[in-house]
């Protein structure tokens, strides 16, 4: 069974669409279904061109209900397709497969909880079409929001998006859906994020300056002296934490959102951060929390310190990058440090520190 969308030249430069429809089954194998819809031939101005853009996107979309409802009729199972076949359902069950991968699926089930909030828990395979995938986007940076009330950001909307639209590609490819709606509907534009970090006499400054709660200056302190990640120290425990004569101290550990086990040497400096050993099964940083009380202890601290930044518990990490970098570590090595899996992602950070050379060499004096 197949249905293909054509045109038929009319006069006064005018298009009817069609759908041809070929079913071997039938007697009558081949047969024509105008949808009594038309285009321009050769439209002229720009919203000829948009009218013949969603004539066409419409005529596309009554093709997939088509195709859907005459597979219904010869597999006997229309009324499941068309009305009971729930994308929501389907969602929950490609959110599960990547439950292994705590930061993966917590975005799925973001996603999840403004699809419903959007639609509604039972969202039909047929009613998924360019228009929906449209609205869903208005929703998205118009009408969503996150934690404190605040709009997404436009790469928030972007990853959400993006994972609407690689559930439409799975169910395409496992032929669940005649064709993918999220192939005619461009996606959010992703805008590059400002990476904040702190300089080291910055640095040298935070580690001088009391924190009302200390085991959040050591975690802070620690990861920009490592590299690690909010979730990799928060789980830290002891049975990770190693010394041998060749590496030195090293953490032997598994990245919380790669999954991939981790060698990760680090100096003496980051091992006095880490207090009177205890035993091997308990965290490092004990009474550690992410709260919004803590983030606002963090910035206290900072303030303190006498730096203005917006610095969040990550920018730790940005920190130790450009550090690293900063000192002469060349961009593999920092890769690899940093557990990045494509060395793209740390070209960034030597943007960074690009921009900070040039203005830099901009801060000298006229001479003359």
């Amino acid at each position: 069974m197949k249905i293909t969308l054509r045109q038929k030249q009319l006069s006064a430069g005018r298009v009817s669409l069609y759908l041809d429809i070929y079913q071997p089954q039938n007697i009558k194998k081949r047969y024509k279904e105008y949808l009594k819809l038309y285009i321009l031939s050769k439209p002229k101005s720009k919203k000829e061109k948009e009218i013949n853009k969603e004539t066409l996107l419409l005529a596309e979309s009554i093709a997939a209900k088509r195709l859907l409802q005459l597979q219904g009729e010869v597999y006997g199972f229309k009324k499941q397709v068309t009305k009971d076949l729930n994308f929501i359902t389907y969602f929950k069950d490609q959110a599960e497969k990547r439950k292994h991968n705590t930061s993966n699926y917590n975005s799925w089930c973001c996603v999840l909880n403004h699809l419903t909030v959007f639609e509604s828990t039972h969202i039909p395979f047929s009613d998924i079409n360019e228009q929906w995938l449209e609205n869903f986007k208005h929703y998205l940076k118009e009408v969503a929001r996150a934690k404190a009330n605040a709009k997404l950001s436009q790469n928030t909307c972007y990853a959400y998006y993006a994972t609407v639209k690689a559930t439409l590609r799975q169910a395409y490819k496992e032929k669940i859906i005649p064709y993918n709606p999220a192939s005619n509907v461009s996606g959010f534009t992703l805008t590059e994020v400002q990476r904040e970090f702190l300089t080291f006499e910055e640095l040298q400054a935070a580690a001088q300056t009391e924190c009302a709660i200390p085991v959040l200056k050591a975690a802070f302190l620690f990861s920009t002296l490592t590299g690690l990640r909010w979730s990799d120290i928060y789980k830290l425990t002891w049975e990770e934490v190693h010394y041998s004569e060749s590496l030195g101290h090293y953490l032997r550990y598994k990245q919380q959102k790669t999954k991939v086990a981790e060698t990760l040497p680090f100096n003496k400096q980051a091992y006095e951060l880490l207090g009177e050993r205890r035993a091997p099964q308990l965290k490092v940083f004990f009474g550690l929390r992410y709260t919004a009380w803590n983030n606002l202890r963090l910035a206290q601290w900072l303030l303190k310190a006498g730096i203005t930044k917006h610095i969040t518990f990550h920018c730790a990490r940005h920190t130790y990058a450009t550090l690293q970098l900063t000192f002469g570590t060349d961009i593999y090595t920092v890769s690899k440090l940093l557990g990045h899996k494509d060395i793209r992602t740390t070209q960034i950070y030597a943007k960074i520190i690009n921009e900070k050379k040039v203005e830099a060499a901009n801060n000298i004096p006229n001479i003359f």
